[in-house]
């Protein structure tokens, strides 16, 4: 389905009282410039993307992009599928804050201005533990370990998907 017509559907619905936003999943900055040649100044509500210690492509270009325009990330899988529960790096700041692994992972992901995350939530006990990573604010150390165990991009990356 080409791009425009999508968004005359969506314009439509909005007109119609349908919706009241629409949002775009996995669109890296050239789709998103691509959307914005063709939305004249209309922007979607958020951008849902692929993001975490382990794929932190979008830091470099598509972030920024985003953040400049006020586009929330929508940060899908941010436990990178429950992998980070095995990392040394993750697990011994989590010690160190007597918090969970899970709760270093999205406290991580959720300081970055204009980020916020959707974990997977199958119990009301993990609904519990991922509202706790709110509470975590990682020092200055914490965020240079986890740098050095998961470095941030020096060149723009394509954009990952699962």
């Amino acid at each position: 389905m080409p791009l425009d017509e999508t968004l005359e559907g969506f314009n439509r619905l909005k007109q119609q009282g349908k919706i009241r936003h629409w949002g775009v999943s996995n669109f890296d900055v050239d789709d998103m410039e691509e959307l914005e040649s063709i939305t004249n100044g209309s922007v979607p509500a958020s951008n849902q993307v692929l993001y975490n210690l382990v794929r932190r492509g979008i830091e470099y270009a598509l972030l920024p992009w985003c953040r400049a325009r006020g586009i929330p990330v929508i940060a899908y899988s941010p436990l990178e599928q429950g992998q980070l529960a095995k990392d040394r790096t993750v697990k011994a700041i989590a010690r160190r804050l007597d918090v969970t692994i899970a709760q270093v992972a999205l406290a991580w992901v959720l300081r970055h201005e204009g980020v916020v995350a959707i974990p997977k939530a199958s119990q009301v006990e993990h609904v519990r533990e991922n509202r706790g990573a709110l509470e975590i604010e990682l020092a200055t150390e914490d965020v240079d370990e986890l740098d050095d165990a998961f470095p941030p991009p020096k060149h723009k990356t394509p954009l990952e998907m699962i």
